[in-house]
């Protein structure tokens, strides 16, 4: 029975003089493909928050949570309208475009801190997202003249990136 699992088409490393193989393992970072619950994660940076305590952890959490609000912000503002009527279609449409490019950076992001694997970011980015569509994007907050002149009524609204 084979248990290479695919590797077949690999070369066998090299064993050295001292019984170890020819590979190197210097700074070997482990890499998790599961969630795991716990404060030592290496999130979007290399070394942070790291093992440096549940305070920086908690902070690293607060960012990944503001970092989604923001995406949910940008995604539901009507900055645009704040240019103005007299405003041209070039300005409108560069700074529409700035704000699209920001948009889809923060949402980058998040989405690199969520591949950490870590449960805290996963949920801090789920939390980040829905409190910012809540506030933004539902309902909730709106007018009633506004959902009438609004002509994104779909439940949910459509992903946009």
């Amino acid at each position: 029975m084979n248990h290479r699992h695919g590797m077949e088409g690999m070369a066998p490393t090299s064993q050295s003089a001292n019984g170890t193989s020819g590979m190197h393992h210097h700074n070997m970072m482990m890499m998790h493909m599961t969630f795991f619950w716990g404060n030592i994660a290496e999130i979007l940076f290399s070394g942070w928050p790291g093992r440096r305590g549940a305070g920086m952890y908690a902070l690293a959490l607060i960012f990944i949570f503001v970092l989604a609000f923001l995406v949910e912000w940008l995604s539901h503002s009507r900055l645009i309208k704040l240019l103005g009527e007299g405003s041209s279609n070039v300005l409108a449409g560069v700074v529409q475009t700035l704000l699209h490019a920001i948009r889809v950076g923060l949402a980058y992001l998040v989405m690199l801190a969520v591949m950490s694997f870590n449960g805290g970011v996963f949920l801090m980015a789920v939390a980040g997202h829905a409190l910012g569509f809540l506030l933004f994007g539902s309902r909730v907050f709106k007018k009633s003249t506004e959902m009438l002149l609004d002509d994104n009524t779909s439940d949910p609204p459509p992903m946009a990136c």
